[in-house]
């Protein structure tokens, strides 16, 4: 059977800046101000590889508040739109992944192919190293509001979603074996 992977994984971005080394003048120490604030986005997102291992893809949502399966639902009948033929989906163990809408979403769709990473395992999974470029690339930015913060992430995933060599990157920085080729 040929099918599409899917990695998935959620993550949140808050107002917080992410503070991360920089330079500045000699004797300068740079300082970053901002409003102390713990409003955030969620995210879900999903690194698809294709069946013929030609084309990769990148699918995102975000929501204003916390996820649940419910979300996580929206999205995934989200990708079986996107997706035609088998997906098999991998994913982490999170309680969310496991609520009755989920299971509803999977007894209608057959052919999506739910698969769990192994405990404690976030290097096997691509859609991590997603996260990491995206919050490498606004460390030490300081959105005022969270319609700022939404329009910094659309920026960076049109970004991403245009380079098919940056989602590659991200497959072959996981520890799964090699399958992509070079």
């Amino acid at each position: 059977m040929k099918a599409h992977l899917a990695f998935l994984d959620e993550t949140g971005f808050m107002l917080l800046p992410n503070v991360r080394r920089t330079w500045a003048p000699r004797a300068q120490t740079p300082v970053v101000r901002h409003r102390y604030s713990h409003k955030r986005i969620s995210a879900i997102s999903v690194v698809t590889v294709s069946p013929r291992r030609q084309r990769l893809g990148h699918y995102l949502q975000f929501h204003q508040r916390h996820l649940s399966h419910v979300e996580i639902a929206t999205f995934l009948r989200y990708l079986l739109r996107q997706l035609r033929g088998h997906i098999v989906l991998l994913w982490d163990g999170i309680s969310i992944h496991n609520g009755p809408h989920i299971r509803a979403l999977l007894a209608r769709h057959p052919r999506l192919h739910p698969e769990r990473f192994p405990a404690y395992a976030p290097e096997l999974n691509p859609d991590e190293f997603v996260w990491a470029h995206y919050k490498h690339h606004m460390a030490n930015g300081r959105p005022d509001n969270l319609t700022e913060l939404a329009t910094v992430l659309c920026r960076h995933v049109r970004r991403a979603r245009r380079s098919q060599a940056l989602l590659r990157s991200f497959v072959t920085a996981s520890d799964l074996p090699t399958f992509l080729g070079t």
